[in-house]
This record gives structure tokens, C-alpha cells and sequence, in this order.
């Protein structure tokens, strides 16, 4: 009896004692898998610390950077003045004089450039005022003899075929003459621009020939100039356009017009004896 009763109480010291184990196994983190803890904003907190760490770094790093640079420099401009303070005193006077002798050079190849361009300008410019005077001269003298036609203020001139007698050409040419001495520039007789060497001459049936053309009649003169001067030429009283009227009958209209338009042109002659002088 006492040796079951001795048993018994070793099995419930043992329980107690697996009983405290096990309690204290309880409290203890153990197994395959670790415990995870959810985290909070102090989770938040070490990316906000960690990004700000990383800026601080690289705004230092860029500063260690500028400071080494500007270190590097210094010491660049300190070699350079250290590299004249070394140098004698020949050698600075020689590198005075060929500095010297640069900027002269310089100076004198800037003013032979300066003297080239202005004769270049000088050179376009007589060129272009050649140009401009051989074109005017092209053109008075085109219009002078007939090559190019003209367009300006003047009169419009008919005439009638004569009821009385037939026009003959001294009264024509003097009208033509009439006009030039009222300072008609451009003349032109129906088809036939007025020249220099423009004569008219009577046909054989009565009408007119100017410079080879036959004039069909009416007669339709149109000269450029001043209006008020031309139409005065023709309608003064006792003038060509009264011996016209009254003479052979004709019905003389003079009209003045802010243009004039002379299309008629002939070739320029051909000088067979007169040459320019040089």
C-alpha cells in the first residue's frame, strides 16, 4: 500500500511538472511558421524617413560634387598665375611683344577688309547707278524712236473726210508739227508712229501716205503731253483745226484724256553714214 501511494504521488508531481511545462511553452513564439505583425503607420513612417534620408544624401552629394569642382578650378586659375609669376622677366617682355605683334596683325588685316568692302560697296554702287541711267537712257531713247510704246496724259484727235476737198498733207504735217511745238512727246497717226524722219506725202487718188502707209480716213491722231496745252494747239483760233473746218469741210474732235495709250511701234533705223562720237 505505501509503495502505490509513493507511485502515485511521483505521477501527479510528474503531471504538475509536464502541466508547467506545457503553461510555459504557451507564452513562447515557436513553430514552423513565424509569427507576422501587422503594421501600422509606423510601416508609413520608415518609407517618408527613408525617402527623406535619400534626398539628404543626394543633396549632399551634389554639394560635395560643386565644392570639388570649384576646388578644381582654383586650382587652375592658382597654376595658371603661379605659371606667369615663374616666368622671368624676358620671357614676359617677349610675350608682351608677340601679343603685340598679334594685335597689330589683327588690326591691320580688319582695316585692309574694311578698305575691300567699301570698295566692293563703292563698286556696286556705280554699277547700280550705271544701270539705273543705261535703263532710263533705254527707255527715252525706245520711246524717242518708236521702239517701245507709251502711255500717258494727252489728246485724242479725229478728223473727218472733207466735205468740201480732200486734206492734202501740208495741213496734216502741220498739224503734227502744231502738236510738237505744244510739247507732244509721243505721236501716232492711225497705224503709224510719229518719228523724227516721219514725213506725209498726197497719193495719187487724194488720200495721205505717212512714212509708206496709206490713211484711211477718218484721221485719228493721239499725242501724249500736256491735255489743256495740245487741245488749245489744235482749237486756237486761225489754227490748223479752224483751216480745217472751214477749208475742206472736216469735222475736227479733240478729246482730252488722263491716259493715252500708244501701242503703234516701229523698228529702229539703221544709220548708215552717222556713228556715235567717243
Amino acid at each position: 500500500m505505501a509503495r502505490r501511494k509513493r507511485q502515485s504521488q511521483d505521477i501527479l508531481t510528474k503531471l504538475h511538472v509536464q502541466h508547467a511545462m506545457d503553461k510555459a511553452n504557451d507564452h513562447t513564439e515557436t513553430g514552423s511558421f513565424p509569427m507576422v505583425r501587422k503594421r501600422g503607420r509606423s510601416g508609413r513612417r520608415s518609407l517618408k524617413a527613408n525617402a527623406t534620408r535619400m534626398r539628404l544624401l543626394t543633396s549632399v552629394l551634389i554639394a560635395v560634387m560643386c565644392a570639388l569642382l570649384s576646388f578644381a578650378y582654383m586650382i587652375q586659375i592658382n597654376n595658371t598665375k603661379s605659371t606667369y609669376e615663374t616666368m622671368s622677366e624676358d620671357e614676359l617682355v617677349r610675350l608682351i611683344n608677340e601679343t603685340s605683334n598679334q594685335v597689330q596683325s589683327l588690326e591691320q588685316r580688319k582695316s585692309e577688309l574694311s578698305s575691300q568692302l567699301d570698295s566692293l560697296k563703292a563698286t556696286a554702287d556705280k554699277q547700280a547707278a550705271a544701270q539705273k541711267i543705261a535703263k532710263q537712257n533705254e527707255e527715252t531713247n525706245g520711246i524717242l524712236s518708236g521702239r517701245l510704246p507709251a502711255k500717258g496724259e494727252g489728246v485724242t484727235i479725229r478728223i473727218t473726210k472733207g466735205t468740201k476737198s480732200d486734206v492734202d498733207a501740208s495741213t496734216m504735217f502741220t498739224l503734227l508739227e502744231e502738236l510738237r511745238n505744244a510739247g507732244a512727246e509721243v505721236i501716232a497717226v492711225n497705224s503709224v508712229r510719229v518719228v523724227t524722219s516721219t514725213y506725209i506725202a498726197q497719193s495719187e487718188d487724194g488720200g495721205l501716205i505717212c512714212d509708206g502707209t496709206a490713211l484711211e480716213t477718218p484721221y485719228v491722231v493721239k499725242a501724249i503731253g500736256d491735255p489743256q496745252a495740245l487741245a488749245n494747239a489744235v482749237n486756237i483760233a486761225g489754227g490748223v483745226g479752224s483751216r480745217l473746218k472751214v477749208k475742206y469741210g472736216s469735222t475736227v474732235t479733240v478729246v482730252t484724256e488722263d491716259e493715252v495709250k500708244i501701242d503703234e511701234t516701229r523698228a529702229a533705223r539703221q544709220y548708215r553714214y552717222a556713228t556715235p562720237v567717243e
